[in-house]
């Protein structure tokens, strides 16, 4: 890689707030100067990125009271810090706008109250496994600097009468009391449709408390549920959330977007962008994230600094026969 492109890889990440890419990038240089012979430079180098990541890790240890959930929440919900940004997806216009203006509305939230308007701040994702949803999630946390809480189904969903419609509302109660970002992933396990043939009461009540809580509730954080399944869910849900966004598979544009911006460390002049798209077939962006990471440690490991398109053919080759859930 060129010192330009370490340069304009440095100013990105650092512009997009992304601390950990910036630093990766920095261990990048690190390993050119190594390589040039000058050994000095790159072990000062390395010793400023573990000095930085170890100063990160000690704030992110430090108790945050509030973001830690206790008793019986912490069985209820996973809590998280998340670095991720928008910035770090591909995502087409639309998808990328509407995204930006959840945030943009959530940062401005009192200015939108001083005239009775309310943010965004219930919204369903719904599209195939690995388009973005949950990536979506950690990003809008990230951009928000906001607590992520994954709400743990196996914990919330249960088989005793009247329970889990309790848990529903020690949840919303939490939310009330802690700012964040709620995520309800794989959503339909709560929000069949009542009228589903195969349904039992519990069920149905469950959907029922959900239904009443997310209408009732005003808090200040984002409440996000995501489903693979939107055909499943009650079609009473979609009129409770603030907005609908809807995921697909990455077009050949997306698909060629996503390996470009996670290999954009290393030197890929050499790649025909079209035939890797090609090679990579229908997978999701999860699939290409991993693809990209795959052909990244083959170079890493080779002692080399740039990627060709057969290592992301080898990586293809190794994700589609990789057993999937």
């Amino acid at each position: 890689m060129t010192t330009s492109k370490q340069i304009l890889a440095l100013l990105r990440s650092h512009i997009d707030d992304d601390n950990e890419q910036f630093l990766s990038v920095a261990l990048q240089v690190a390993a050119s100067e190594a390589r040039k012979g000058h050994n000095k430079l790159a072990t000062e180098l390395r010793d400023v990125v573990e000095k930085a990541r170890t100063q990160k890790n000690k704030k992110l240890a430090r108790p945050v009271p509030l973001a830690q959930p206790r008793g019986d929440l912490g069985e209820l919900v996973s809590v998280s810090y998340s670095d991720t940004r928008l910035s770090a997806m591909v995502l087409t216009d639309t998808l990328a706008e509407r995204l930006k203006r959840i945030t943009i509305e959530h940062r401005q939230r009192h200015r939108l109250a001083e005239h009775g308007l309310t943010p965004r701040r219930k919204i369903l994702l719904i599209g195939p496994p690995g388009a973005g949803k949950t990536m979506t999630a950690s990003a809008l946390a990230g951009e928000l600097k906001l607590p992520l809480f994954t709400v743990v189904f196996e914990s919330l969903i249960t088989r005793f009468m009247g329970e889990t419609a309790s848990k529903l509302r020690l949840l919303f109660e939490a939310m009330r009391q802690t700012d964040g970002v709620y995520f309800f992933d794989e959503f339909d396990a709560i929000g069949s449709r009542r009228s589903d043939t195969n349904d039992v009461g519990e069920i149905r009540r469950v959907l029922n408390s959900f239904l009443q809580l997310l209408e009732n509730d005003d808090s200040d954080g984002l409440i996000i549920a995501a489903t693979n399944h939107p055909e499943l869910l009650d079609p009473a849900l979609f009129r409770r959330f603030d907005d609908v966004i809807e995921y697909a598979m990455p077009t050949p544009d997306i698909a060629k977007g996503i390996l470009k911006r996670r290999l954009a460390t290393f030197e890929t002049k050499g790649i025909d962008w079209d035939k890797a798209v090609e090679a990579s077939g229908s997978l999701s962006q999860a699939d290409l994230s991993r693809i990209a990471d795959e052909a990244a440690k083959r170079s890493v490991l080779d002692d080399r600094f740039s990627i060709t398109l057969a290592d992301i053919q080898a990586a293809v080759l190794d994700r589609q026969h990789s057993p999937r859930t």
